[in-house]
């Protein structure tokens, strides 16, 4: 009965963020035309990249590199490197408390719209991109339908982790108020880390060991190579249980981190 409620009120939540996603179709559009010029002139950068190093570079070819960057730029719309959440702002001027007075774990519940909002990008700027990407840039997905299922999972277990852990960036709030430092050095962290401006296989290998410690390869890096059929087999299921087990990790610590700023928490006016 419980797991029946709770899948019900959650389910709501995904909803009536699927449906404010919903409301910006310019903003979509904006995103759309500016992740396309950016897809051509990163494509184009990097195919050079590859053809000046013989062919591939750090075990990507001019294929999978141009796969590598048009679902980079298809699924930019929807997994949050960014930082921002309305929860910091709710943080900030108070309106938390209502939040915190609701039935329904704050955790969660923001999760869960904030997902639906990220889902829906998917629609009006993901999937044209692909498309563009195909028919344009001359990307080549795999045609085989467990590999494209696995696929579409992995994108929305890296987008559920991405905007879990900037749940964390946004609690923050609990102890220093203002929080768009944090949000801006999360940032620059998470879009290098997480693979979007070159595949982390590129970097040395001391960055590599680290970035792969963090949760930002599985947020992006990994949805891409999962995606593009660049892992497959036994690499492509051990780097969706990785992007699982990151998940379970981060709302544990979510829990904990919301638990003690609630006991924390002063609400001062009326």
């Amino acid at each position: 009965m419980r797991a029946r409620v709770w899948f019900r009120i959650h389910g709501r939540m995904f909803s009536a963020g699927w449906r404010r996603g919903s409301t910006y179709r310019a903003a979509a559009l904006g995103g759309l035309v500016a992740n396309a010029v950016f897809g051509f002139l990163k494509a184009s950068v990097l195919v050079a990249a590859v053809r000046a190093g013989g062919g591939d570079i750090g075990g990507y070819d001019a294929t999978a590199i141009v796969a590598y960057t048009w679902l980079g730029q298809a699924l930019l719309g929807s997994v949050n490197l960014n930082g921002r959440s309305d929860l910091a702002t709710r943080m900030k001027d108070g309106s938390i408390a209502v939040d915190l007075l609701r039935p329904v774990d704050l955790q969660t519940a923001t999760t869960a719209q904030d997902l639906g909002r990220a889902l829906f990008s998917l629609l009006p700027r993901g999937v044209p991109l692909i498309a563009l990407g195909v028919l344009a840039g001359g990307m080549r997905l795999p045609l085989d339908p467990l590999i494209l299922a696995l696929g579409a999972f992995s994108v929305v277990a890296g987008t559920t982790l991405s905007y879990l852990v900037v749940y964390l960036v946004a609690v923050a709030g609990f102890w220093i108020v203002e929080t768009r430092g944090l949000q801006t050095a999360y940032m620059i962290v998470s879009g290098f880390l997480a693979g979007l401006f070159v595949p982390v296989t590129l970097f040395p290998g001391w960055l590599l060991t680290l970035a792969r410690a963090t949760p930002f390869p599985s947020m992006l890096q990994t949805p891409i190579d999962v995606l593009s059929g660049r892992l497959t087999g036994a690499e492509s299921a051990q780097a969706v249980l990785v992007q699982l087990a990151w998940i379970t990790g981060v709302l544990v610590v979510g829990q904990v981190v919301t638990g003690a700023g609630r006991r924390r928490l002063e609400v001062q006016g009326g």
